[in-house]
């Protein structure tokens, strides 16, 4: 018989979330056979994908944002971009593809506001803060000195002149969190989810949350709850006079 995909992550070094990859991977590859006629069917059809563990978010405290957006020495070109970015997807909870898919026409500074293109091409309008909204400004004013390529409209520019990649920009965010001596596994997505868990600790509703990171569903959002109740839970204990059990 066919062992269990949870079976094999469990005999081998893989993890669930790569055994499951990896058995997507394989039922795609089952898929062209089949449509291109080598198979028959695909032996991968009764192996079911492992449940993988829920993770709570990672997120980073309010001094571990700003030693982190601190990083970037902001009296160079590439300095004042990346201190910019990071402000910015801190400031309106974005994705790293929607910061790099900005274009300059997207920002609008009286209103300090961008307008986003998210998942499924669907626009929002989010606000940024007063920090991010400093950092753009100086970043702006450096800017007009990148060697713009003819017809780039990105906001946030490489030193060549065309829009910055996802994957740069993770680069870039990964030597900043080693600059700020930030935990190994902290990612730039982090800046989203410490975007959400700061709201909620504040008292932001959490529809509200929902429409500034874009989400479809509000169930995807609630995750963020579950951070905030482990906080309001170590306050709680931290502070009720009988919360220790003592007499």
């Amino acid at each position: 018989r066919y062992a269990s995909s949870e079976e094999q992550s469990s005999n081998s070094h893989y993890s669930k979330s790569s055994a499951a990859r990896k058995l997507a991977t394989l039922r795609s590859f089952y898929k062209f056979l089949a449509r291109s006629g080598h198979v028959v069917a695909s032996p991968v059809t009764a192996v079911r994908s492992p449940r993988l563990d829920k993770r709570l978010p990672k997120c980073l405290d309010v001094s571990q944002i700003e030693a982190l957006v601190n990083a970037p020495d902001a009296s160079t070109m590439l300095g004042s971009r990346d201190r910019a970015i990071l402000e910015t997807i801190y400031s309106a909870g974005l994705r790293i593809s929607e910061a790099v898919g900005l274009n300059r026409e997207d920002l609008d500074e009286f209103s300090e506001a961008l307008r986003i293109r998210g998942k499924g091409k669907k626009e929002r309008l989010v606000p940024f803060g007063r920090k991010a909204a400093e950092s753009l400004e100086a970043y702006l004013r450096v800017r007009q000195t990148f060697p713009l390529a003819p017809g780039e409209k990105a906001l946030f520019l490489n030193y060549r002149g065309t829009r910055l990649t996802a994957r740069s920009t993770q680069r870039l965010a990964g030597k900043y969190f080693k600059k700020a001596a930030l935990q190994k596994k902290i990612s730039p997505h982090s800046l989203r989810h410490s975007f959400a868990t700061h709201l909620l600790s504040r008292g932001a509703d959490l529809r509200v949350i929902q429409e500034l990171l874009g989400h479809e569903s509000l169930a995807t959002t609630q995750k963020y709850t579950h951070v905030d109740v482990k906080r309001l839970l170590d306050v709680y204990r931290k502070s009720h006079p009988r919360a220790g059990g003592s007499a």
